[in-house]
């Protein structure tokens, strides 16, 4: 437990007995002088709080911890006739003078019985106490781990989307070095401009929605470079580049299509990518041929798109739709985020 935790717990516990505690002088001292109203309160009391937090800090965990309900049960016995015994003999040597009546000098079946009901009532409030609060640490330990499972889950999966499209612009930059193409200069700009995204950017757990979109940017204008065959694009952004959004969200659709859907080995290529928002939801659309070569091959696909799902259901459960449309000359992904509380 942490000392933050420990530190409340007392507060609260010293809180109640201290409001507890001037309740009961206030309420005597109506009748009472204020110094014999704090007299009788201890007296009455002390052996119920002692009782109390011996149970609280020894037979509870007896109970529960070693299971030893024999042990638990003679305790609770030997408990209950120390603690009555000690207020007997307290309210007899401190109290017993002070009131014109025999009643707390005397042993009676009725002063024995409210005896018992103070201290059962004091040990039953003090354990649920302890319940409740071993309870919300509880709940707040197990939703702590599963953040952490949460913030590794998705660190993994972040993880195995960077170097994928790492090799692939390597490998572009190698085909360009070797072609002697001016643009390389252009394309080491743009990848260190991405590289700079997924370092230092897309580590945290969210990002302005324009960071993304300038990252898939550089990514069309690494492509577009690379391909000796012009293809169709439309990039249509009518968006509020503000809106947070999960970093690298986005992009692995847009690699896909350039994946499954573009080459320069084939003509009349298209890409289609569309980015809306309103004051509810995001709306990302992606659309592209198919290649005709070998079609889209969800077993060709590679980690990017289960990972984008995986990480989509992680990080905005049930505040998403992701439709995916496959056919034999269009493949088309639509993808909606609600952005409200």
């Amino acid at each position: 437990m942490k000392w933050a935790d420990k530190r409340n717990i007392i507060i609260l516990h010293v809180s109640f007995w201290v409001l507890f505690f001037l309740f009961k002088v206030f309420d005597y001292a109506n009748d009472i002088p204020a110094a014999m109203a704090v007299k009788l309160v201890v007296c009455q009391h002390l052996f119920s709080v002692v009782g109390a937090y011996a149970h609280y800090f020894w037979l509870l965990p007896l109970l529960f911890k070693r299971k030893k309900l024999p042990v638990y049960f003679l305790g609770l016995l030997v408990l209950f006739a120390c603690c009555i015994a000690g207020r007997f003999l307290l309210e007899s040597a401190f109290i017993s003078g002070l009131f014109q009546t025999d009643y707390y000098s005397q042993w009676t079946f009725a002063r024995g019985m409210s005896m018992v009901w103070t201290l059962a009532s004091f040990i039953v409030f003090i354990s649920l106490i302890k319940f409740t609060i071993d309870r919300f640490l509880f709940e707040a330990q197990k939703k702590e781990i599963e953040n952490e499972k949460l913030n590794a889950e998705l660190n993994y999966l972040k993880a195995q989307i960077n170097p994928h499209f790492l090799f692939n612009t390597l490998h572009n930059l190698n085909y360009l070095a070797q072609a002697k193409r001016d643009e390389t200069s252009q394309v080491i700009i743009k990848l260190s401009n991405i590289m700079r995204y997924m370092i230092y950017d897309a580590g945290g757990k969210e990002v302005a929605l324009g960071q993304e979109l300038d990252y898939i940017n550089d990514y069309l204008d690494l492509e577009k470079i690379r391909l000796n065959r012009p293809f169709n694009l439309s990039f249509e952004i009518s968006a509020d580049e503000q809106l947070p959004i999960a970093p690298l969200i986005l992009f692995p659709f847009v690699e896909n299509a350039f994946k499954h859907g573009i080459s320069d080995k084939e003509e009349d290529c298209w890409l289609k990518i569309e980015v809306k928002s309103n004051e509810d939801e995001l709306t990302f659309n992606v659309k592209n041929s198919v290649l005709k070569t070998n079609g889209f091959n969800e077993k060709q696909s590679g980690l990017g798109l289960k990972n984008v799902e995986r990480r989509l259901a992680l990080m905005y459960p049930n505040k998403h739709v992701l439709n995916i449309t496959s056919g034999d000359d269009v493949f088309e992904v639509s993808l909606k985020i609600v952005h409200t509380e």
